[in-house]
């Protein structure tokens, strides 16, 4: 007879259902007392069965979630958070918005505490002490003083906070990047996917890793064009381009001179310069994604059971799988058939409760249509609540 407990093999754990485990019990209480013994559901005995079958179960289900606590692919939670440190990883916490700016000023002078403001006020923290190189021109990273998804668009950053006697000018050439809620645990394993590239066979993949483990790196993509000529993406010959949302531009290039191979080239419009352990500088350049705003447009017809919280929760799936996608999109594009899938919630329960009628997408502004939108390689799919309207039709 079938044990009535989980059990681990080379193919990995296996957990009886509750039928397996209440048969065990009602064949014991018939060898102890005889197979003429009453033990319908509905008698003592049955429901005395019953008991200790289900306390076995979830005994064997606890079991279960204790196995699979010590796989990245399974565990969940604070287990999550803990079995992902053995690749050197941890997971994000909230953050504030982050944005690449490039500080212009006489060569020499130190900025301490500085501020630069954008058009609508906000405050962005320089990094604590900041000096100009002698080039006159230098590019770090500024934090929003206050946390949430904080937008600047290019070239919103111009004005200096904090007036400082050889700071002359300060502006962004890219949209900061939004600050994000707890990671959550989808995204967290898909880094950690990526992590374990960072011992890689290939020093590319190594170059990958090694910055997806940069602090508030979110989101990234790399290019590698091995060839004699310019690719389609404009990267030039025996070169490497990494498209990275988030995280410090500094720690970021200094990830990619540690890993890259020796005289391969660094392509993008964010320029770091690097002082190795020789004293020798180099340029490292990568880029920071251009957002592509996603728009969606639903229409439905509202069956039994269909509610506003229903509405929100259509959106906010729309918004999560847009969020969610590559830079670059999938196959180069945000493809419209995968939009109905968190459209019909993946058809949960709530998901019988509406019919969608009609579905149509734009990028930036452009026109709604069924057609597929075509995203460049260091562009990156975003959307907001706000950027997904759901009309309710006859």
């Amino acid at each position: 007879m079938a044990l009535p407990v989980c059990t681990i093999d080379e193919n990995g754990i296996f957990k009886p259902d509750y039928a397996t485990v209440l048969a065990y019990f009602q064949e014991q209480f018939r060898a102890i007392f005889g197979q003429d013994i009453d033990i319908d559901p509905d008698t003592q005995d049955g429901q005395q069965i019953a008991i200790f079958a289900a306390a076995v179960d979830d005994a064997n289900a606890m079991a279960l979630q204790v196995y699979n606590a010590f796989s990245p692919s399974t565990a969940r939670g604070v287990g999550l958070s803990s079995v992902v440190k053995i690749n050197g990883i941890k997971r994000l916490v909230a953050s504030n918005s982050t944005v690449d700016l490039t500080l212009i000023g006489q060569a020499g002078t130190t900025i301490t505490g500085g501020i630069a403001k954008d058009n609508a006020g906000n405050q962005w923290l320089l990094p604590t002490s900041v000096t100009i190189p002698a080039g006159g021109s230098i590019t770090v990273t500024a934090i929003a003083k206050d946390a949430g998804a904080i937008q600047a668009l290019p070239g919103a950053i111009s004005t200096i906070g904090t007036p400082t006697r050889g700071w002359q000018s300060v502006t962004n050439a890219n949209a900061a990047a939004p600050g994000q809620p707890v990671e959550l645990d989808a995204q967290l394993r898909q880094r950690q996917t990526i992590s374990t590239a960072l011992p890689s066979l290939t020093v590319f993949e190594g170059t990958m890793g090694a910055v997806a483990s940069v602090a508030g790196v979110d989101r990234l993509k790399g290019y590698e064009n091995d060839t004699g000529t310019t690719d389609a993406n404009g990267i030039p010959a025996h070169s490497i381009s990494l498209v990275v949302q988030g995280g410090d531009a500094t720690a970021i290039a200094q990830a990619i001179a540690a890993k890259k191979t020796a005289g391969t080239g660094t392509y993008g419009t964010t320029n770091v310069t690097i002082t190795d352990e020789y004293g020798v500088a180099r340029a490292i350049k990568f880029y920071r994604p251009t957002a592509a705003t996603i728009k969606v447009a639903i229409s439905l017809k509202a069956l039994v059971g269909y509610t506003t919280a229903i509405e929100t929760s259509i959106k906010q799936a729309v918004v999560d799988f847009i969020n969610g996608l590559e830079i670059g999109g999938t196959s180069g594009a945000v493809e419209w058939a995968e939009v109905f899938v968190p459209a019909n919630l993946a058809l949960a329960g709530n998901a019988k409760t509406y019919k969608i009628t009609a579905l149509t997408i734009a990028k930036n502004g452009g026109s709604f249509g069924t057609a597929d939108l075509p995203i460049a390689f260091n562009e990156a799919p975003s959307a907001a609540l706000t950027d997904v309207t759901i009309t309710v039709v006859p």
